[in-house]
């Protein structure tokens, strides 16, 4: 009953036309977010999209998920187009498919219902991540203060995110024994999406950041603690809880603001901060890539924002 309770936790709230179904059905769907899918972030997404789509199909009358048809699917798909992006809505469609795949195998409904629907199309040559120029990164990782423990901790965060491309969730999952020496260098290692391990060398600047921040915390001694923690209450101490992302994206918020930045930022323009400078250095486009432990190139120009660049100047040759 506990592993229930809390697979139905990770899932949500049964959706009403799948509390009402046969036990077989329940333990089917509940299973799809525990077993088929390890991601949280994505279970959370694909929780959410399917309990929107089964409460709209208990309102347009569906009674149970085996009654499900394509025109429910492409009937909620158009309703979603016209408050949504089409990212998100094409996330949503991917969703309901992989759920009724695996109801399929599980033989609750004879077919997938999403499987010849198209959702809408989208095309992205640049990510919409809002990007920091390499002065507003300086200016923003000199205004912190880092005379308290909360400040070496944030430096060392945004740092580590700008020099080694790494995505928030993989640096807030880190440990302390993460960071370590090779070849008289300092290292890091990252777990990035879909399990891969990923290791690579530190900048300078991030080297010092790490050394300050572990030296000064006196946590690097502490090899399985995590690396990135929470401030204890009243005391301004780090604490052996792990930092959460929400908490990670207030503390970038706050920063920026206390920088004077007009940039909105978040978690993300880190990452995409870092591997714009380093093209614009000379990097190459193929080492970027292996840099940020992506597949392709093709995903890595999305952080490319050189292209973008369009100088006062050039809008002032317009003359009318």
């Amino acid at each position: 009953m506990a592993e229930k309770a809390l697979i139905t936790r990770a899932a949500g709230a049964l959706p009403a036309i799948v509390a009402e179904a046969p036990e077989h059905t329940r333990v089917r769907f509940l299973e799809f977010f525990a077993a088929a899918i390890r991601n949280p972030n994505t279970r959370r997404a694909y929780a959410h999209a399917v309990g929107e789509f089964l409460a709209w199909c208990a309102q347009a009358g569906v009674t149970s998920i085996t009654a499900v048809q394509p025109l429910h699917v492409a009937a909620w798909i158009e309703v979603q187009t016209r408050t949504l992006s089409a990212p998100t809505v094409k996330q949503h469609l991917a969703a309901i498919r992989h759920l009724f795949d695996w109801l399929v195998v599980g033989q609750v409904v004879p077919h997938n219902p999403a499987a010849s629907v198209r959702g809408p199309s989208y095309t992205a040559r640049k990510g919409k991540t809002p990007v920091l120029d390499a002065a507003e990164a300086r200016q923003l990782l000199d205004s912190i203060d880092v005379t308290t423990p909360i400040g070496l901790r944030d430096r060392a965060l945004i740092g580590l995110m700008v020099f080694s491309f790494a995505r928030v969730g993989a640096a807030l999952a880190m440990r302390v024994e993460d960071v370590y020496v090779q070849h008289r260098r300092l290292w890091v290692r990252l777990r990035e999406k879909g399990g891969k391990q990923h290791e690579m060398p530190c900048h300078h600047t991030l080297e010092a950041y790490l050394h300050a921040y572990l030296d000064g915390t006196g946590i690097g001694a502490e090899g399985k603690g995590p690396l990135f923690r929470t401030i204890q209450r009243g005391t301004g101490r780090l604490s052996t809880t792990s930092l959460p992302q929400a908490n990670a994206y207030a503390m970038v918020t706050r920063r920026a603001l206390a920088a004077r930045l007009d940039t909105k930022i978040g978690n993300h323009t880190f990452r995409a901060t870092g591997i714009t400078a380093y093209l614009r250095n000379g990097g190459t486009l193929e080492n970027a890539a292996a840099m940020a432990n992506h597949a392709s190139t093709s995903t890595t120009q999305l952080y490319d924002r050189r292209r973008g660049d369009i100088t006062l100047d050039e809008v002032e040759r317009i003359r009318v």
